[in-house]
């Protein structure tokens, strides 16, 4: 049996890591450009550092007013944003639940890209491994 799906499997699981490979460059990017924004007044898609905001002083309320938009987006947008991720995909694949609505899928990654881009205390890595990267 293992025999006959293997080369299914892979046909299925190349395109796919791929896909989800540019998913997860298009999150870091996306993190990137919000920090430009934010912190630098730039639009790029570089990786910057916040320590060395153009904005001076005022840049302090950049993590404050990034946190605001995400509870905006937590309250108003889906309320399934909230959390962290790993968790609730394993047990969505636990529970045969593990379909993902498409506003979700938008609003999940926008506001994790927010939330680090606007200095959060958080890192990409498990928002990129949670989006497929």
């Amino acid at each position: 049996m293992r025999g006959r799906n293997g080369p299914k499997l892979a046909l299925i699981a190349i395109p796919l890591g791929v896909v989800v490979a540019f998913a997860g460059i298009a999150l870091l990017k996306l993190i990137h450009l919000i920090t430009q924004l934010t912190f630098h007044g730039r639009f790029s898609f570089h990786e910057s550092d916040p320590g060395f905001a153009t904005f001076g002083w005022p840049a302090i309320f950049v993590p404050a007013l990034g946190g605001l938009a995400i509870g905006l987006i937590a309250r108003f947008g889906s309320p399934a944003i909230r959390g962290h991720g790993i968790p609730e995909a394993m047990q969505g694949v636990m529970t045969g639940a593990s379909r993902i609505p498409l506003k979700v899928a938008i609003l999940k990654p926008l506001s994790t890209a927010l939330s680090i881009g606007t200095g959060g205390p958080f890192g990409a890595e498990g928002p990129i491994i949670a989006t497929g990267g």
